[in-house]
């Protein structure tokens, strides 16, 4: 009998230039780097203890995202967009996300429920102990377990990508512990429509809950 390899499930280790785009991503998802800001190819190369090889190479996939902007000389800028484009982008946003929700409530397992169930507790703990940074990281990974839960890799890489584009500006709508507490119950309100398996519930509950979340993002910006 073959014996199988205690490898073969261990994820395939990520390169130095995956590792900094990944960070960079979660910072500017999360708000931690604002639109118009320069990211510098030396001072990245410094704090990633890497060359600037791997940097520019972080730099350069995320341009082609979208999620940053080409600067003149090396390095990039957070992406900058008007309120129309934001709006439109929102948009966008808006119907993709529903359709996630659409999806999962039709082929949710106890997998992704505990994901997502997880995920809403991390919120609740960080919006509770009034920390910005550490919900908006939490945010960011509960709507990413909505993504995941569609099985479908294309969707979850299109509504990624957009929430990529738009975390610095849904992070302004942040301005007080209370905001946090707000944001945080509202998903379990999502959850539930989601949860209920009806496709046109979970749908709906969530173009309720992006409706409101892209109403405040826009008055802040």
């Amino acid at each position: 009998m073959a014996v199988t390899s205690s490898k073969t499930n261990i994820p395939p280790k990520r390169s130095t230039a995956q590792r900094i785009e990944r960070a960079l991503v979660e910072e500017i998802s999360a708000g931690e780097l604002s639109p118009g800001q320069r990211l510098d190819e030396a001072g990245l190369a410094i704090r990633f203890g890497a060359s600037r090889t791997p940097v520019r190479e972080a730099l350069s996939r995320l341009t082609a995202q979208g999620v940053l902007i080409a600067g003149q000389e090396r390095g990039a800028f957070v992406s900058e967009y008007t309120r129309e484009q934001l709006s439109q982008i929102f948009e966008t946003m808006h119907e993709i996300e529903s359709a996630c929700a659409r999806i999962v409530s039709q082929r949710l397992d106890l997998l992704a429920r505990t994901e997502i169930e997880t995920a809403q507790s991390e919120c609740l703990s960080a919006a509770e102990l009034g920390d910005k940074k550490a919900y908006l990281r939490a945010n960011e990974a509960f709507h990413m377990a909505i993504y995941k839960a569609t099985g479908n890799p294309y969707i979850t890489e299109i509504a990624s990508e957009f929430r990529r584009r738009t975390g610095p500006f849904r992070a302004k709508k942040f301005l007080s512990h209370q905001d946090l507490l707000d944001s945080a119950n509202s998903h379990q309100a999502l959850i539930n429509d989601i949860f209920s398996e009806d496709s046109a519930t979970a749908s709906q509950g969530m173009r309720a809950h992006m409706t409101e979340s892209f109403m405040q993002a826009l008055k802040a910006n």
